[in-house]
């Protein structure tokens, strides 16, 4: 399907923007209590609470390119990706609320093997989703600027769900003394928002009829190969995938160690509603401010300098070890403003790439690229909660049980704060070098959609 150079009426930028919702909530409120969950209230030991985690999400970055080269085959044989989109809208919320529903007085053992088979399940129906979300910018519109407008207002709402979710789930948990409870019950309240809002973005994916030439039926290798040769012959798309991974890694890793911060550093479990209230309010406020940076400078600068911003900010976070204290909430802040645009402008760019490729090569495959580009992304926040656990078993953290008291050493505390700040930091800059390599521009995407357009008339 080629998109065409229009404007985007309002309806269809508010009904994808919502599918954030769903996708901020996915991505937020695992991330942000499954370790903790599994260390602090089941009892699992923090190295094999990665690996629970962490091996979830290996099985969706396998699973992505796969779900992307369906995706393109579905709208070449139905002219529509969205019955993909609707499954895995209706199936993540029955495996989210399976995920946080444990039994309570299961071993730690039989806890991290139920917690991984529904965070499987969970994972994968948040793919067969998110794949085809991701392609549909590049078919919506070929106009460099509008792009830049619907996934603006996609991170507004992104952004708006992180602290809905990220602030809203750990209070929703703390109304309950038994912690199971207040567990599950927030599962189910997230649960049932992320695929309402999931289900609405459907509504914005194309209806229209089969190509008369649609793909054939292949196996299942297919998949990869296109993943990997879209990968391959792009090198716009690998300099962009490689700094969005690394940073997504950076996220990822704060992410999971926004609770570790809040009751070990801080020393208030609740403080991490706190912290994301300082970092989601500014990248709310900041979203449209990089669609402007963007309009002037262009997107792959707007891209470094946000970059930059975050990387910054999360390097003066270091101090949290010698002096803790309510002062880490503004340089939490200026990483928010940053944060609004390392999200907002790499999606901007996506479907620059995509469509460019497409018109140098001939062949359109956004779903193949959102496959790769989703798998990257799945495994950089994955990772970024692996490298949590790591530091914390090198530095001794001492998990329980249930409300037992244990007491974390200097070291462990210490470990804690590097990896909320340092680390971040270390890892956004080398998202920067990779980014030196992109070499699109505005005038290239003018180009590709002025083509576009000439042969449309034809």
């Amino acid at each position: 399907m080629t998109a065409s150079v229009r404007t985007l009426s309002r309806g269809v930028v508010a009904r994808y923007a919502i599918g954030s919702i769903g996708t901020g909530g996915f991505a937020t409120l695992p991330g942000l209590v499954l370790v903790y969950y599994l260390t602090d209230t089941l009892g699992v030991t923090a190295l094999v609470a990665g690996l629970v985690v962490t091996a979830a999400k290996v099985w969706d970055v396998v699973i992505d390119p796969w779900i992307g080269e369906r995706s393109d085959r579905a709208l070449a044989r139905t002219g529509t990706r969205r019955t993909w989109m609707i499954v895995g809208a209706i199936a993540l919320p029955v495996g989210f609320i399976l995920t946080f529903a444990v039994p309570t007085g299961l071993e730690p053992g039989a806890s991290g093997i139920w917690v991984f088979l529904a965070f499987l399940a969970t994972a994968t129906a948040f793919s067969l989703f998110q794949v085809p979300y991701i392609a549909l910018p590049a078919e919506l519109t070929a106009d460099y600027d509008a792009r830049t407008r619907l996934l603006t207002w996609r991170v507004v709402v992104l952004t708006v769900a992180i602290l809905l979710f990220g602030a809203g789930g750990p209070e929703v948990r703390a109304m309950f003394a038994d912690e199971h409870t207040g567990y599950l019950v927030m599962a189910i309240v997230a649960g049932v928002v992320i695929g309402a809002g999931m289900l609405v973005a459907t509504t914005t994916a194309a209806k229209g009829s089969a190509s008369t030439d649609a793909a054939p039926r292949r196996d299942i290798r297919a998949g990869y190969a296109e993943g990997f040769a879209a990968l391959k012959r792009s090198a716009a798309f690998r300099a962009l995938l490689a700094a969005f991974v690394l940073q997504g890694l950076a996220t990822g890793l704060m992410l999971a160690g926004a609770q570790f911060v809040a009751t070990w550093v801080l020393r208030d479990e609740r403080a991490v509603t706190f912290l994301f209230v300082a970092l989601i309010g500014p990248a709310v406020l900041f979203a449209p401010v990089w669609q402007a940076v963007a309009r002037r400078v262009g997107k792959e600068r707007g891209f470094a300098l946000a970059s930059t911003l975050f990387g910054i900010a999360a390097l003066s976070l270091v101090g949290m070890i010698w002096a803790p204290g309510a002062w880490v909430y503004v340089p939490v802040a200026l990483a928010g403003a940053g944060y609004a645009g390392m999200q907002s402008l790499p999606m901007a760019m996506l479907p620059d790439v995509i469509s460019h490729d497409a018109r140098t090569h001939g062949i359109g495959r956004a779903g193949s690229f959102g496959g790769v580009w989703t798998a990257g992304e799945t495994a950089g926040m994955a990772l970024g909660a692996t490298v949590l656990t790591i530091v914390l078993a090198l530095t001794g953290y001492v998990e329980s049980i249930g409300s037992e008291t244990v007491t974390q050493s200097p070291a462990a505390v210490a470990g804690i704060a590097i990896s909320f700040s340092a680390i971040p930091a270390l890892l956004v800059a080398a998202s920067l070098v990779a980014l030196r390599k992109y070499p699109l521009r505005r005038s290239d995407i003018e180009a590709d959609a002025a083509a576009t357009t000439a042969e449309t008339v034809a």
